[in-house]
This record gives structure tokens, sequence and C-alpha cells, in this order.
């Protein structure tokens, strides 16, 4: 008999649990309940300190996209029409070598890409700063071999190159989370 009591306690007690456990569960609700202050978004054209050429246009147009993807405010066209103002600025670029060719070690097989960011957003009604010179960031990695041609020199440019559209769009990743999440 006891042994018969005890499964019993230990069925109701996983029931109760369950219980707890799934009423918990009904109000969970993804992402938070904080309202923007804002509704519609002009993205200024992103301005190159770090001496990229063509950068600042790749990197307007990534974050435009990500902030059409995400889809949580409206893009705008024009400041005028706008609610808020995102500036970003390119302040540095840095390339490192994080893997050399065997046969020579003055030609890189991977490349570390490094590129940091400044994000500013505005009120253009006020003029007030929601924040102001917010540090974003964005790294990838480059590799110069072509598949099945290890012994190809010449192609560090063109890998970089490539990299830079992932790179640019990790940094557009960072200025939507910046801008969209809860501060």
């Amino acid at each position: 008999m006891p042994r018969r009591h005890t499964l019993r306690f230990i069925a109701g007690l996983l029931t109760c649990l369950i219980a707890f456990s799934a009423a918990g569960c009904t109000h969970y609700r993804r992402g938070t309940d904080a309202a923007l202050a804002f509704s519609t978004l002009y993205v200024a054209p992103v301005r190159d300190d770090a001496a990229l050429p063509q950068a600042a246009t790749v990197a307007t147009s990534q974050i435009r996209e990500k902030f059409l993807r995400d889809g949580r405010i409206r893009i705008v066209d024009s400041p005028e029409e706008a609610e808020a103002i995102l500036y970003v600025t390119l302040v540095r670029y840095d390339r490192g070598i994080a893997t050399v060719r065997p046969n020579d070690t003055g030609l890189a097989r991977k490349l570390e890409l490094a590129l940091a960011a400044e994000a500013t957003l505005v009120n253009p009604r006020t003029r007030a700063e929601w924040f102001s010179r917010r540090p974003l960031s964005a790294r990838r990695q480059a590799f110069t071999d072509e598949p099945g041609q290890a012994e190809t020199f010449g192609n560090q440019g063109q890998a970089e190159r490539q990299t830079w559209l992932l790179l640019a769009g990790a940094l557009a990743d960072a200025a939507v989370g910046a801008t969209l999440d809860v501060w």
C-alpha cells in the first residue's frame, strides 16, 4: 500500500508541475513591449571617414535594406517625412593577416576584416538625440584561395571586395539593433 500512495503522490506532483509550467508559458511573447518613439526613419547617406572607396554607398543600401526587411518601422525617402534620422559614419577599417600561405609568408591565405562605425539617431523636429556616436562594429574573414587552386596568387584584393558586402551587411545588422532595440 505505501508504494501505491507514493506513486500517486509523484504522479500528482508531476501533473501540478506541468500545469504550472504550461500556465507560465501562455503569456510569453517574443520581443519587448517597449514602443519606439518613432514610426518612420530616414537613413542618411553613410559618411566615409575610413577612406574606403565606394563603401559609403554599399553601407547605406545595406542599412536601408536591413530596416526594410525588419519591418518594425517605415523607411522614408527624405528627412522631412521622418520622425527620426539615422546618421552613420564609417570610422575605421582594419585588415589583418590571419593565415599565410605555406610557400610564401608574405601572401595571405585568410584575412581578418574589421569595420568600425558610429551611429547617431536624431529627432528632426526637436534636434534632440536619442543616442550619439554609438559604436557599431562588424568582423568577417576573407579567404584568398580559390577552391582547387591553392597556388594562385593575386586573389587578396578580390577576396576582400567580395567579403565587403558581408561586412557591410553585418554592420547594417548592428545599426538596426542599435536603433530598434530597447535603449
